[in-house]
């Protein structure tokens, strides 16, 4: 466990929505393609096979944290890893994302889905979060996909921008959605806990395509499962983080009454509003839209700047991403601004802005 006096626990505190003396900062997929050491690694290694290595899976997790000086480093890893454990077959191909051999799309498919096993299956990948803990003088945060975004891949057998297959399960046959969803929530339970256990210090839960739901759909094929999901991790206390996806600003009115710490928010949604829409009821994490950090710099922060601004109108705001990191991001730009919002931020807090 984690003692260092000189942990730098900024970003838990901003979960907890404690006062903090400036904004804190991670990037979702902060460990990434846009660093060139990290591509190295991929030359020699896939995406799997690193995660099957905790010790380099560790070390590709604590670059972006040397490099970049963010305040949280989040696992190196997959939403897909903990489906591997149900008995699913499946690949992280390049330039497409996973792709299932055996897309699950009746109720055998289902029924032949394996207990989930995370001590005896996932051991390389609770083993990296214990190196981390031990190392890592800023907190680590882990995750796991949600059941929607997991089923999207599972049942359409590749990533889809329709979502053909997923919504004909849902509309024609809701009782094998809702088995499907009922074993994936008990994985993702699971899952999250056992990474606690190991020594996360808070995990975020991934619903990355949820937004491509109507919120009445969403509301009443997907939203029971994630709050049973936080409901079962009530008893921990490490800070839960969900976000909901892209473009998922109308369905933040629905999300008021989950037992999580903080809700993050995409670029499509401020952070006043998405306050409002959730009712003041958490902390908040984002929202830059990830192509502006390949933007001139000063546009770049004349925008984190009106997020900073927005964010410090109330306690607990973690400055992030409304989505994930792109290849072609500028590692030069990532660094300037990691400093400029904990600059700004701190003279804003300390009055002298």
């Amino acid at each position: 466990m984690q003692t260092h006096s000189s942990f730098n626990d900024t970003f838990l505190r901003a979960c907890r929505r404690e006062k903090v003396s400036y904004t804190p900062v991670w990037y979702m997929r902060q460990a990434g393609r846009y660093d060139p050491d990290y591509r190295k690694i991929k030359e020699r290694y896939s995406l799997l096979e690193i995660c099957r290595q905790p010790e380099l899976a560790a070390e590709v997790t604590m670059m972006p944290v040397h490099k970049l000086g963010v305040d949280a480093a989040i696992l190196y890893s997959d939403i897909m890893n903990p489906v591997a454990s149900l008995g699913v077959t499946f690949d992280i191909v390049p330039n497409v994302g996973p792709v299932i051999e055996q897309p699950i799309r009746t109720a055998k498919d289902i029924e032949r889905l394996k207990p989930f096993d995370a001590e005896g299956d996932l051991s390389h990948i609770l083993e990296t979060i214990r190196i981390l803990d031990r190392e890592l003088k800023v907190p680590l945060i882990t995750f796991a996909g949600a059941p929607f975004t997991l089923a999207s891949y599972l049942i359409e057998g590749r990533p889809s921008r329709n979502y053909l297959h997923t919504k004909q399960m849902m509309y024609r046959t809701p009782e094998l959605w809702f088995s499907l969803m009922e074993k994936l929530g008990e994985m993702v339970s699971a899952y999250l806990r056992a990474q606690i256990e190991a020594g996360a210090k808070a995990v975020q839960l991934f619903d990355s395509w949820a937004g491509a739901l109507a919120p009445w759909d969403y509301e009443r094929y997907v939203l029971p499962v994630i709050k049973r999901i936080f409901t079962s991790l009530r008893d921990l206390p490490q800070p839960k983080i969900y976000y909901p996806g892209v473009a998922s600003g109308e369905l933040l009115p629905f999300l008021q009454d989950l037992e999580i710490d903080v809700i993050g928010l995409d670029w499509r949604v401020s952070i006043a509003e998405g306050r409002r829409r959730t009712g003041g009821a958490y902390a908040v994490q984002g929202n830059l839209d990830p192509i502006l950090v390949n933007a001139p710099f000063e546009v770049l922060r004349e925008a984190a700047e009106g997020i900073i601004e927005q964010g410090l109108a109330a306690n607990g705001h973690i400055f992030n991403l409304g989505h994930g990191l792109f290849p072609e991001a500028s590692l030069d730009s990532l660094r300037r601004l990691t400093e400029h919002v904990h600059e700004y931020s701190a003279r804003i807090l300390s009055g002298s802005e």
